[in-house]
């Protein structure tokens, strides 16, 4: 029998073992065809996208512009057909057919040239357009948490209009989207929601419509190449259009779980059988903005949630479905509380769970036993913030301070700090996980860099990212070698070999406001998964190389 059948058969047998798919090569097709424009002639690099109901497929068109679509992931049905290529619009076809155990249709895409190019610009493409310096345009980085920058550059307002909105938006929650404002309990201080507000106003105003058309040009991203065209991408809608997926991760069986940044739930979704439910959250706070930011496992396969303005934490048993809420004792609760970071993953050690709280610029841990809560603040004294956080096998805490340049850990036993510097100064790493060796993966958001910090030598190893003001949030290693993050700017994945040190650049069919990302190792190959925080999708990235 031919060595290609046995392997073939050795992985669909290893698959059945374990219950998850494997990436089949030879999978047939069932859409197929070129994209090609009068411009450039056959098109590498544009994203084309096949949606039915809340699922869109979406490949990208090769060297040659050639693009195939497999049956496994388009059944029969009626598609709704998009293209993203900047600059360029769809002429047709704009729907297609497929037929029931029939051969690969075969279509040709045309695009004709876009006569709105700033309606399609990420982020990034807008920061790298617009004229001032880099520590002017990473201001703009600062209001994609709510929103995308365009509505910045599009607006009229003046200076002191400008300012205004800034002093209106320190009122509103971190959890805040656009569609769905918060208000804080207790406003922000101006200064320390916007350095320089009167500045950035006036920046602002300086590269907006407000004194008339925009005169510099818009600078548009070349389109992926060579590896980054060899990707299937699924996005599943989620039922309302204000659901935030901040953080999104899988089970062993393939079930997808993700936190709302705005709302009070805990998401599931099968997507096998494409159905999404809902767990209400209960409230710990009547009347203070709702929404949960981090999403983590613990030993016993429990899920848990950090709060953020609801404060504390919450224990969602996947047994029974039940919730077990965490609170703070009254006399540390404080208007500003919010725990965005929860670090369950060794509780069971000693039966305490950290949890953090950026407005104490601090971390708390709880005895789940008597109640007793403990106030750590590592940076007391001097600049930083504690920000991701995820404890190692003896339940010491390790954190991220996304304020300044530092790893660090509390010594579970003594409480000793110990602060590391990384390499690159200003870095802010922002969120990240422990491996089993020890080995801390994290994003550098300001610093554009991903980076690996080993616990046991307390050596670095840092890889700049391709291109400024991508600002990666997260990073995530898989089982093949491979370190994956989301450009929070970029609507753009990137795969680094961590040998060679090269990265694949893979596009996002639609603008993507990436937070974390997660790595599902238990396909093979790895699958990458991300949710959509300000489009209310999850999206799975397999790649096919």
């Amino acid at each position: 029998m031919p060595l290609r059948t046995l392997s073939l058969i050795a992985a669909v047998a290893l698959a059945a073992a374990f219950g998850r798919p494997v990436h089949a090569q030879t999978s047939p097709a069932a859409l197929t065809g070129t994209v090609a424009s009068a411009a450039e002639g056959t098109m590498e690099g544009v994203v084309v996208s096949a949606k039915k109901g809340i699922v869109t497929v979406s490949v990208v068109s090769d060297a040659k512009g050639q693009f195939s679509f497999p049956a496994s992931k388009l059944g029969a049905g009626d598609y709704t057909i998009t293209v993203r290529a900047a600059g360029y619009v769809l002429e047709g076809p704009k729907a297609v057919t497929i037929a029931a155990d029939k051969p690969a249709q075969k279509i040709e895409v045309k695009l004709g040239k876009a006569h709105n190019l700033a309606a399609q610009l990420t982020n990034l493409e807008w920061m790298l357009s617009v004229p001032g310096a880099d520590e002017q345009k990473r201001a703009l980085t600062g209001c994609t948490n709510c929103h995308s920058v365009e509505r910045i550059l599009n607006s009229v307002y003046n200076t002191e209009e400008f300012l205004s909105v800034i002093k209106r938006m320190a009122t509103y929650s971190n959890n805040s989207l656009s569609r769905k404002p918060q208000i804080r309990a207790e406003a922000r201080d101006i200064n320390a929601f916007v350095p320089n507000a009167d500045k950035v106003a006036a920046y602002f105003a300086s590269i907006n419509l407000s004194e008339g058309p925009r005169s510099f040009p818009l600078k548009p991203l070349p389109r992926v190449s060579g590896n980054g065209t060899k990707v299937i991408i699924t996005e599943y809608d989620l039922p309302d259009p204000t659901i935030q997926p901040h953080d999104v991760l899988v089970d062993a069986d393939g079930i997808v779980w993700h936190s709302d940044f705005s709302g009070q739930i805990l998401g599931r979704f099968d997507t096998k059988t494409l159905q999404h439910k809902s767990y209400p959250v209960p409230l710990q706070r009547e009347g203070w903005p709702t929404g949960a930011l981090d999403l983590e496992t613990d030993p016993q396969g429990n899920l848990w949630l950090g709060l953020m303005f609801q404060h504390g934490a919450a224990k969602f048993d996947r047994k029974t479905e039940k919730f077990q809420m965490i609170r703070l004792p009254d006399d540390m609760l404080k208007p500003d509380s919010q725990q965005a970071m929860v670090g369950p993953q060794n509780w069971t050690v000693d039966n305490k769970l950290w949890m953090q709280d950026p407005a104490r610029r601090g971390l708390y841990r709880v005895d789940l036993t008597s109640g007793k809560t403990e106030l750590f603040e590592p940076f007391k004294g001097r600049a930083g913030s504690p920000y991701s956080i995820f404890s190692d096998k003896e339940n010491n805490i390790w954190f991220l301070s996304f304020g300044g340049e530092h790893i660090g850990k509390i010594d579970a036993k003594s409480g000793e700090v110990s602060l590391y510097p990384t390499p690159t100064k200003r870095s802010r790493p922002r969120r990240g996980r422990i491996d089993d060796e020890g080995r801390i993966w994290f994003a550098e958001f300001a610093g554009e860099r991903i980076g690996m910090f080993d616990t046991r030598t307390e050596r670095f190893k840092e890889w700049e990212v391709p291109g400024k003001f991508f600002a990666p949030y997260d990073a995530a290693f898989d089982k093949n070698g491979n370190l994956w993050t989301g450009g929070m700017n970029a609507d753009r994945i990137l795969r680094l070999n961590i040998e060679t040190g090269k990265f694949t650049e893979y596009p996002l069919p639609h603008y993507t406001n990436v937070r974390r990302v997660f790595v599902d190792n238990n396909t093979t190959p790895p699958t990458f998964w991300v949710g959509n925080n300000h489009g209310a999708a999850l999206i799975k990235l397999e790649p096919q190389d």
